[in-house]
């Protein structure tokens, strides 16, 4: 099985304005952080899609290594 690549060893925060569908990056390849750019396509990796609701704070996983994709469980702090 293949390990994601730490796109940073931090959450990131993320409050939408409206409710709206997200799909998390669950590779570490994306140029759209959190989100899913394709960029995983030919990997065994796929996004995590989800519904957000507005002026809701989110913390998506940064390090792509969380035992609760894709919101941060601080699994980034042991790396």
């Amino acid at each position: 099985m293949a390990e994601p690549q730490v796109a940073q060893k931090a959450p990131y925060i993320y409050k939408p304005e409206k409710d709206e569908k997200v799909a998390w990056c669950a590779c570490g390849m994306s140029k759209s952080q959190p989100f899913c750019d394709g960029s995983h396509r030919g990997s065994e990796f796929r996004p995590i899609v989800l519904d957000v609701q507005a002026g809701k704070t989110c913390a998506f996983c940064g390090c792509k290594q969380t035992g609760n994709a894709p919101m941060c469980d601080g699994t980034h702090s042991m790396l």
